[in-house]
């Protein structure tokens, strides 16, 4: 089975600083290259079919960093839609559902993440989200986001932290009326429906959340 993959690019990055003064996060470079390229690479596989990035804050610096790619822009430069609204204003350019989404502002040690999350769906899930214990990440600054119960259904609590990576069937999203909205709103009712699971990763992750996170990752990277 084949995926479209959204990647968020449209944050602010307000975390960073002084670092996105002049360039918006996706283009910070961690071990020599940018945030963007290290969750592009991932995508150079066959169950991923066409790659989205969508765009807000200095977008047309993104747009000239991806110049001469099959890639599709997701414009969010009138306002920026959060991470459900962002999918929800991309479905025209996604194309048909279940749909991948990626966060740009990690990096990762070990398998290819999106290998991990597609073949680990299946027909019964409605959303699938990969997580990772908190003995494996570093530069990430919360208590954690998911349990996993025996069916590998995901419940609220400070156990497994979500990697921004997921597959979700896109017709969760008819429910909401509003505009701007987080995915947490989508996957509550999903949760409650019995439909999110999670896939935990076997590797390293590094939220690149705040500058002192990069050179974590970079040693996690050994560069």
């Amino acid at each position: 089975m084949s995926f479209p993959i959204l990647l968020f690019a449209a944050g602010l990055g307000t975390r960073m600083g002084d670092m996105v003064a002049d360039k918006p996060k996706p283009l910070i470079k961690v071990g020599g290259k940018t945030l963007i390229d290290h969750a592009l690479d991932f995508t150079e596989i066959a169950p991923i079919r066409q790659r989205v990035v969508n765009l807000h804050y200095k977008a047309d610096m993104i747009r000239d960093h991806l110049a001469g790619t099959d890639i599709l822009l997701s414009d969010e430069t009138d306002q920026l839609l959060e991470t459900g609204g962002g999918l929800q204003n991309a479905l025209s350019l996604l194309g048909k559902s279940p749909v991948a989404t990626m966060n740009t502002d990690a990096v990762w040690h070990g398998p290819n993440p999106l290998e991990t999350i597609t073949k680990a769906w299946r027909d019964d899930m409605e959303a699938l989200l990969l997580t990772v214990p908190r003995a494996q990440v570093s530069g990430h600054l919360g208590k954690g986001d998911f349990f996993h119960n025996e069916k590998g259904q995901l419940y609220r609590g400070p156990g497994d932290i979500y990697t921004g990576v997921q597959i979700i069937r896109t017709e969760a999203l008819a429910n909401i009326a509003d505009t701007v909205f987080s995915m947490n709103i989508v996957w509550d009712q999903i949760a409650a429906r019995g439909g999110l699971f999670g896939v935990r990763y076997d590797g390293q992750w590094c939220d690149v959340g705040q500058p002192s996170s990069i050179p974590l990752a970079e040693a996690m990277l050994h560069v």
